[in-house]
Parts: C-alpha cells; structure tokens; sequence
C-alpha cells in the first residue's frame, strides 16, 4: 500500500491507496504551522494511525508547498515558513522509521493529473495550486520536471506581468519580494483585494446575487491570472493548464479567463492551450504524493 501526505497551509492530509490505485482510507488534521516539530508529530500520528486502522505499512509520500534542496538536503521557498532550513524527509524517515520521499506539492498535484486525471495524454503540462499559497509546476510526458534549481514551474514568484500603476510596488513576500504572483492570485490575496476578509466562494456567490463590488473583485482576479498563465504560455506553449486549489472551484474562471489570455499572447488567438480544473479536486495532491514511490 501507498500512503500519502499533503501538507497544506493548513490542514495535513493522508491517504493511503491498495495497489491498483483504490483510496483505502483518508483522515486529515489541522496544520501546527508555526512548530517544526509539531509538524513532523502530526504526520507520523495520521501515518501510524492509518496503518493501525488498516493492519498493514506502506510507502510514505510527502508533497510540501516547497522543496528539497539536493546539495543541502534542506526545504528552501516554502510558505509554511518553519520548514525552511530543515531535513524534513529525514526527520519523517527517523520519525517512522522507514525512508520517506518528499516533493513540491504542486509537482504531486499535476503527477496526479497527468497520470489519470485533467492532464493525462497531454505532452506539455502545467499545473497551478491556488490556495493558501500560489504553486505551480511542469510536467513532460507525465512526469514532473523538478530543474537543476528544483524550482521548475515556480511561477508565484514572478512577479506579476504588465502590473498597472495602482498594482505597484505589490505586497511584500516572505520570499523576500514584492509584487510577487502570489501575492495577488493567492486565496488569501483575493479575500485582501476584495477587503472584507470573504473567501473565493464567497465572494463568488455575491456576485452571481448581483453585488457589482464582488464582481470587480473577481474581474480584477481574472485579468491577474491571464495575465500570469500568458507568461507560461509564452514560455512553454503547454498543450494543459490545470488549476487545483481551493480557488480553482470558481468555474467561472474557466469561462472568463481563456478570452482574456487570447487577447494578450504573442500573435492572437485562438488560443489552444486549454485551461481546465483538476479532476481528482481535493485529493489530487495527496493522491500524487502517495505515487512518489513509482514516479520518483
């Protein structure tokens, strides 16, 4: 058995999946995101409590809203900011007493869709997680390109293209930057524009009610985020972008946001690339960390 873990801004998921890919069981518990230990107690807890529950081990797979440094052997860009600087797989293997795999959750997320999900069959990939925070990640012939830097398809920290006076300088990042991708695309982001500390759906719901300030807020978001994907599109031409995350549940995203992109590529429309939802919804990245033991 294969046993996922996503760990998100704020809630830690598991999963564990039989051989043929069939979810066995899932729990998940809220994210301790300011205590590195908590952290590394909370996962070996839902790790151990799933293999009790089900009376066998498995392979542990971990997907992070950051990575692992290959020279270092430490997790570097991550927005939970207390795994920064930390051996985290290690910690987890000492703690379980087993080797762990860990990846970017945004490379678990689109190795899930492209194995049987939004991107399967796709040649060139791109996979977003708009959440908590701003992912993003590349996959080629279904597997997810890490880079020399292991920072592929990192696109929340560029900053945000053809910014208006009125968007600049942009909020300040914790990666040390302003005017970053994720600071104007993440859920939290768009909750602050909109300034009355509503989420995604709810703002949502307030425009289709008629309310002509959630609909600025929304346009606005809308024209940011073709504006971004334009740059991916400029620089990869993928053939799938895949959006996951809790604000990629606005399915008016899908509708409004590919005319946009079609009037800013280089050259015009019609624009082919398309932009679809992840298919495995919430459980895409849990489900492509629990596959790290075959990809990886």
């Amino acid at each position: 058995m294969r046993i996922g873990i996503d760990l998100g801004g704020t809630k830690v998921e598991a999963i564990a999946l039989d051989t043929d890919g069939s979810e066995l069981i899932r729990r998940r518990v809220p994210t301790p995101s300011h205590d590195y230990r908590a952290i590394i107690d909370a996962i070996a807890e839902l790790v151990r409590g799933v293999e009790k529950d089900l009376g066998r081990t498995g392979t542990v797979g971990v997907g992070i809203p950051g990575t692992i440094e290959a020279v270092t052997g430490l997790v570097k860009n991550a927005n939970t900011v207390v795994l920064n600087g930390n051996p985290l797989d290690k910690d987890l293997g000492a703690a379980l007493g087993r080797e762990v795999r860990v990846m970017n959750d945004a490379n678990c997320m689109l190795a899930s869709e492209a194995g049987d999900g939004a991107a399967a069959g796709a040649r060139v990939a791109f996979g977003v997680i708009i959440g908590t925070g701003c992912g993003g990640a590349v996959a080629i012939d279904g597997r997810p390109l890490v880079g020399a830097n292991a920072i592929a398809g990192e696109w929340g920290h560029n900053p945000l293209p053809w910014a208006t006076d009125d968007e600049r300088p942009g909020h300040s990042c914790y990666c040390g930057k302003s005017g970053c991708i994720e600071g104007f695309l993440a859920g939290p982001s768009l909750a602050r524009d909109h300034g009355t500390g509503q989420k995604a759906a709810e703002i949502a719901a307030a425009a289709e009610a008629g309310d002509a300030t959630a609909e600025a807020s929304l346009q606005r978001y809308e024209d940011r985020l073709a504006r971004a994907l334009t740059t991916i599109i400029h620089v990869l031409d993928p053939d799938v972008i895949v959006l996951g995350g809790g604000v990629s549940n606005l399915k008016r995203l899908y509708t409004n946001v590919p005319p946009r992109i079609e009037k800013l590529i280089f050259g015009g429309g019609p624009l082919r690339t398309r932009l679809v939802q992840s298919k495995h919804g919430d459980s895409t990245g849990v489900r492509g960390a629990a596959w790290l033991w075959p990809i990886a």
